[in-house]
């Protein structure tokens, strides 16, 4: 990856702010109406007042959210609520979590990251993004002149030697500790020794890293970056912190790291049965029941992790309450490719590709469909079959579908290629607040 950078990050001073739980919040984008409520309530100073912000009565400017937010955060940091690391660091992050019966420990580090635009280097996105996300980051970062959150960035490392260097300083030493609304443990250390920053930069810098996460936080501190560069001249000072984005990296081998699958719930598509359903798909794939109602869910999936093949499929008929298991036959792959012979092999064999383009686009003609409700576990697509996700949308179709792998992300990444949207989602999310990368250059 390109060059990274210690820095003096902004950390909450918990003698203002008492536990670090009541102040730290999830990543603005998987935050609803109903947990930015619960997380105002939770302290005055909880980091979602700045991340994202509530609209209130007369904000008529579309700027007003991101001025209020870095009104809040300049305030913040002259009251002593948000302080500066004495001496540059990195910060060694874990994350402690429960998924399946198993408990991981996820593990990385915080740095700046030298930025690249996307094709320019060997920082390689994997998923597309939208206009709309980035100009409401533009914004925010424009106002507060901060990364508050930081992108996910992978790269690979067998051995896991960075990491290992920084796991060996911090062994035995107190962390500081959260945990979040979902019961996940967050741990961090800040590392200020420069000699062990130094090598591992050095472990690091010829590394490829691919974006597990933040695609839109990564362009926008790029476009940030440029608009400054624009407004100075034509270029910033090297070491200009604009020219970094705040990131938590992660080595690809890491045995804590894992990908979770997203599941789709279709609405305002046409009602099938099961029998249609196969008439529909019989050419390409072969269809068999697999179970009644939605709390056969379960089942289904399990079959589906045990094929461990991105070419199956759970499909949940509401019209006749039936699952169907849809797996890839001899002429799959033949009509991915007439569908879609500018991609490659890697990606015409993504699950979520030939989800899309195949099955729901092609096959049962719902082209243009609303958006899906997009859910991780088995549990929201029972629940959402059965009405009762907030919204109260009725599903006339259910897809399960495996995730994309590491080693999928790192093969089309270098095809230069992006997945299909919600092709990975890793678990459990970042943390915001607990480190702030300032971007003026006082």
């Amino acid at each position: 990856m390109p060059k990274i950078q210690p820095f003096r990050g902004l950390r909450y001073n918990l003698a203002q702010v008492g536990s670090l739980s009541q102040v730290i919040a999830p990543p603005y984008d998987v935050v609803d109406g109903q947990l930015q409520e619960q997380l105002y309530a939770n302290s005055p100073f909880n980091f979602i007042r700045l991340e994202l912000t509530k609209h209130e009565p007369g904000d008529a400017d579309p700027n007003a959210i991101y001025e209020r937010a870095a009104s809040l955060f300049r305030q913040w940091i002259r009251d002593g609520v948000l302080q500066h690391e004495p001496d540059p660091a990195l910060y060694v992050y874990h994350q402690i979590f429960d998924y399946a019966g198993e408990t991981y420990t996820r593990r990385g580090f915080m740095t700046r990251v030298r930025l690249v635009r996307f094709g320019e280097g060997n920082i390689y996105p994997h998923e597309q993004t939208h206009a709309k996300a980035k100009d409401d980051r533009l914004r925010l970062t424009r106002a507060c002149q901060a990364n508050m959150s930081q992108i996910f960035g992978l790269y690979p490392d067998p051995q896991n030697e960075a990491q290992n260097l920084l796991e060996a300083h911090v062994a035995g030493t107190a962390a500081l500790e959260a945990v979040d609304h979902l019961g996940v443990k967050h741990r961090l250390w800040p590392v200020s020794d420069q000699d062990l920053i130094a090598q591992v930069a050095n472990l690091v810098e010829d590394k490829p890293m691919f974006v597990a996460d933040g695609h839109h936080r990564y362009e926008t501190a790029c476009n940030y970056r440029d608009e400054l560069a624009e407004a100075a001249g034509g270029e910033l000072p090297a070491e200009h912190p604009a020219n970094y984005v705040l990131s938590m990296v992660m080595s690809m081998d890491d045995p804590g790291l894992i990908v979770l699958p997203t599941h789709r719930l279709l609405h305002g598509v046409e009602e099938l049965d099961a029998a249609e359903l196969a008439s529909k798909l019989g050419e390409y794939f072969d269809c068999e029941n697999a179970g009644t109602g939605p709390e056969a869910a379960s089942d289904v999936w399990n079959q589906i992790e045990q094929l461990d093949d991105q070419g199956a499929f759970g499909l949940y008929t509401s019209k006749d309450k039936q699952w169907t298991l849809v797996t890839a036959n001899a002429k799959t792959a033949e009509k991915m490719e007439a569908i879609a012979n500018d991609q490659s092999d890697d990606w015409r064999s993504l699950g979520v590709a030939i989800l899309h383009g195949l099955i729901i686009d092609e096959l049962l003609g719902m082209r243009g469909h609303p958006k899906p409700t997009y859910v991780h576990l088995i549990d929201e697509v029972e629940a959402g079959l059965q009405g009762r996700l907030e919204g109260g949308l009725h599903y006339p179709l259910a897809a399960l579908v495996m995730p994309a792998t590491v080693d999928d992300i790192r093969r089309i990444s270098l095809h230069k290629e992006r997945m299909p949207a919600k092709s990975t989602y890793f678990y459990p999310k970042l943390l915001s607040g607990l480190v702030i990368n300032p971007l003026d250059s006082n």
